[in-house]
């Protein structure tokens, strides 16, 4: 059997959800190129900042270094410094280091680090190892970093150079990090703006499609609905003629039988014939019991009642044989709203409350039966129309039938006359319950209710069964009212 289907979404919501999803993909996309951005713009500045050391390594620092200088000689200090402070720190250098290969600083913009003596890092010693120039971004964590740690991160750089005599020294710098902020914000700026105008774009392209989509499948789904309820007024009529065939054939046929049977009966009892008498009399009950089991089923595929006197007639003509059986069954139908219905509504309901009194007769063992139509006191738009009916199924009932009644209908007070509000039927037995999580989920579930829920389903009703063992069992039948199909 193919699953129910679910009902098309309304245009206003389609598109809501559309909106909402251009709206995550806008905000990942500018989350996503900010981090994209930060790194580019990072990964630029350390390239550049390594350039920029190679050019003043060589045409500024190399060439002002004296010899006289590692020994503290003050005036090349001086000399130095001057160099330093007018042609190096000028270009975005915050920090410049002169090392000696033990770890000795011999020269700082910053006086209070000359002299003192600091374990290089492994990278460091490799640059002197195997000249070459290493830049990155600094965590300023070592302890030679103690007066760089007040503006957040910094660009570090590192290479040899050498004295006049070839002494080698680790020439270092530190550059500022702002420019790495600006470049990230340009960069983020321009990529962000190309995607997101991009998406916007393809949005716009993609509206007018999904508009057209959405009026085919509406289309579609109105050619859908009418098909169904030509197929139902298809059913009601071949059942209509299936019911006559049977009525004026094999059940004419069969009462004619059956008082041919009751007379032969008699003569044979007449002619002193006891035994082949009572062999009659029995054929004879038999054949009435067939004659009162096809008008059973006479009932069930065209309920006269239905069509004849309405809902609330044959829902009482239902439920009067279980007297018979000691089963008190009240029944409250509003017919004002049972008139809301359609005719296919009408059938989903006297179908329903049919299974319902079958159950109660077959399994629950029950003493009273309640049953109630009205209008209902929730909106069918919350519920799940369509979805699989193992999920509606609910194990918790936990509450008397009053309960019931008062969570499900709307009390006089509410004055909400909402014309699509939906008609509600509710069948309770106090019987000995189930539990619906062990008997209905699954291929083997119960068949007849699972049939129920599928045509429940095909006129936009949903069906929910709640039950708990000891608890008794509640059938609850949302029902669309003719004005919203």
């Amino acid at each position: 059997m193919p699953p129910p289907t679910r009902p098309l979404p309304s245009r206003r919501r389609t598109l809501l959800q559309l909106g909402l999803a251009a709206a995550v993909v806008i905000v990942t996309v500018v989350v996503g190129t900010s981090f994209a951005a930060s790194r580019l713009a990072e990964r630029e500045a350390v390239t550049d900042a390594a350039h920029t050391t190679n050019l003043l390594a060589l045409a500024v620092v190399q060439p002002a270094l004296e010899d006289a200088l590692l020994t503290g000689d003050a005036a090349a200090y001086a000399a130095f410094d001057r160099v330093v402070r007018a042609r190096v720190l000028p270009n975005g250098i915050v920090r410049v280091k002169l090392w000696t290969p033990d770890g000795t600083v011999v020269y700082a913009d910053e006086s209070r680090l000359v002299g003192q003596r600091f374990p290089l890092g492994d990278e460091q010693r490799e640059t002197l190892a195997k000249p070459t120039t290493r830049a990155e971004v600094s965590a300023l964590d070592r302890s030679e970093n103690e007066f760089e740690r007040y503006g957040g991160k910094l660009l570090e750089v590192y290479r040899p150079v050498w004295t006049p005599s070839g002494s080698e020294l680790l020439f270092e710098v530190y550059g500022d990090y702002e420019p790495v902020s600006a470049r990230a914000f340009d960069l983020w700026r321009g990529l962000a703006g190309v995607l997101t105008s991009s998406l916007l774009l393809l949005l716009v392209l993609l509206a007018p499609l999904i508009w057209r989509l959405l009026d085919r499948l509406g289309a579609a789904q109105a050619q859908r609905e009418s098909l169904l309820r030509r197929a139902v007024d298809a059913s009601a009529g071949e059942r209509r003629r299936i019911a006559a065939d049977l009525h004026d054939g094999p059940v004419q046929d069969l009462v004619a039988s059956s008082l041919v049977v009751s007379g032969a009966a008699e003569a044979a009892r007449a002619d002193g014939r006891p035994a082949l008498s009572a062999n009659i009399a029995e054929a004879g009950s038999t054949v009435r019991a067939s004659i009162a089991s096809l008008r059973s089923l006479l009932v069930d595929l065209y309920p006269s009642r239905l069509a004849d006197a309405g809902l609330a007639a044959a829902v009482s003509d239902l439920a009067r044989p279980l007297a018979g059986r000691g089963i008190h069954v009240d029944v409250s139908v509003d017919e004002d709203e049972a008139a809301r219905l359609g005719e296919a509504a009408q059938q989903v309901a006297h179908r329903v409350v049919r299974e319902g009194l079958r159950n109660v007769v077959r399994h629950a063992d029950a003493r009273h039966v309640t049953i109630r139509l009205g209008r209902g006191g929730v909106d069918d738009r919350d519920h799940d129309v369509g979805q699989d009916f193992g999920q509606d199924f609910e194990q918790d009932l936990g509450q008397d039938v009053d309960r019931v009644f008062d969570d499900v209908f709307d009390g006089d007070d509410h004055g909400d006359h909402d014309p699509a509000r939906p008609v509600v039927l509710v069948l309770h037995d106090d019987g000995v319950g189930f539990d619906p999580a062990a008997v209905l989920p699954g291929p083997e579930g119960h068949f007849g209710i699972r049939v129920l829920a599928d045509v429940a389903t095909d006129v936009g009703a949903v069906l929910r069964v709640r039950s708990a063992p000891g608890r008794g069992t509640t059938w609850l039948l949302a029902l669309p009212v003719e004005e919203d199909r």
